[in-house]
């Protein structure tokens, strides 16, 4: 059976000033570890980035983003392998979980792309309160998303697969005011 994404047919957008596209398949692992000891130590190793400490903060290694979520959270989001992590935490208390198929992600980009989610969001979205190296779970038009804003003005949402095309929909509704 040939793998399906939660947006599958959806076309997204494409004007002058605002580009709506999902990113399909990408690989996420949820960490549940201490933040502070070895098995931390030895995940942020194999990741090539320690995890965040700061809370709603983005480590990004390359292509891998390590989000903070909480103060024994983390998703992975990236080509990472489950079993290498799972071998540098040893016998050390940590979770390491393969969550790749409950949420896709929207990107969001263009000039327009901060007021678009202003409309559905009430987190203040300002670059001076929101820049790149955050993230936050929050909800963009009823939907729980996990917000990641990222240089030039471009917006990631991690979005649960169930969720995915009520806020697909959402965006290009909104969108036509853009």
């Amino acid at each position: 059976m040939a793998r399906m994404s939660p947006l599958a047919g959806w076309s997204g957008l494409a004007t002058d000033g605002l580009l709506l596209a999902e990113i399909p398949f990408r690989r996420q692992l949820n960490l549940r570890v201490p933040g502070k000891g070895p098995a931390a130590d030895a995940i942020g190793l194999e990741l090539g980035t320690p995890l965040p400490a700061e809370p709603n903060t983005v480590a990004d290694a390359g292509e891998l983003s390590v989000l903070w979520l909480g103060p024994d959270e983390w998703l992975v989001v990236g080509d990472c392998d489950e079993s290498r992590l799972r071998a540098a935490v040893g016998t050390e208390p940590a979770s390491v979980v393969d969550v790749s198929a409950q949420r896709t992600t929207i990107r969001v980009a263009g000039a327009s792309a901060r007021d678009l989610l202003a409309h559905g969001c009430s987190l203040d979205l300002h670059p001076s309160q929101f820049p790149p190296g955050r993230c936050a779970q929050t909800t963009l038009a009823h939907a729980p998303v996990i917000l990641v804003p990222r240089p030039g003005g471009e917006f990631e949402l991690l979005v649960r697969a169930s969720f995915a095309r009520h806020l697909a929909e959402w965006l290009l509704d909104a969108a036509v005011e853009h």
